[in-house]
């Protein structure tokens, strides 16, 4: 039998009632601080965005740029460590569209410079990249952070979509309504309606009905 210091971390301490009140109560307290800052900040930008939906909210800290293309709907949100950005410039500007009730998780990076549209109630997990462009990279005698951009074409992820943690899309892409991108897949074709897509690049494995018909 383990006695002594190893028995103190072979086992947890057990936590008094007064002890989890108080871890409790102050959880409660900094997700409230958390929220109200968050709600705060929100409604203090809102007027420098192209529309901005009632009760929508961008945790800090957050990255934006182009703020006046981007178009976020009603019930929002946008989790910390993510970045909006629009690009703009002599040819123009793009366009970010994020529907009703769509939820980031976090770190998530949407780049547009043509059109970048997400419908309603699409749910992002933490890391997801979405661009509607890539890097130019065949001037080999060039950084190619002085390249540009190439590869611009629109991105759109339809209703009710859920992206795993870290996917990329890219550009010229279409996300079907109700699909499932699986954790770390590179989006680089279109994924039909309803559709589970994994892998890289990322291929269909399956149709959610398939499931339900199978249980």
């Amino acid at each position: 039998m383990v006695q002594g210091p190893a028995a103190a971390l072979c086992h947890p301490r057990r936590v008094n009632a007064g002890r989890r009140i108080v871890g409790r109560c102050s959880l409660h307290l900094y997700r409230l601080l958390v929220r109200g800052r968050a709600r705060v900040l929100s409604s203090l930008w809102a007027g420098a965005f192209g529309s901005f939906g009632d009760h929508s909210v961008l945790q800090p800290p957050v990255r934006i740029e182009g703020e006046r293309w981007i178009h976020l709907g009603r019930e929002v949100f946008v989790g910390s460590g993510s970045y909006l950005q629009v690009l703009y410039g002599e040819d123009g500007h793009g366009r970010l569209e994020i529907g009703d009730g769509t939820s980031m998780t976090g770190g998530c990076t949407l780049c547009s410079a043509v059109s970048v549209k997400l419908g309603p109630r699409v749910l992002l997990a933490r890391g997801v990249y979405i661009a509607d462009h890539g890097h130019a990279f065949d001037d080999r005698h060039r950084a190619i952070l002085d390249q540009g951009i190439d590869r611009v074409a629109p991105v759109e992820i339809g209703a009710g979509a859920w992206l795993g943690q870290n996917v990329v899309v890219g550009p010229g892409v279409r996300i079907g309504r109700g699909a499932v991108i699986g954790a770390n897949a590179v989006v680089l074709d279109d994924v039909p309606d309803h559709a589970v897509a994994v892998g890289v690049p990322a291929r269909v494995v399956r149709y959610a009905h398939e499931a339900v018909e199978a249980s």
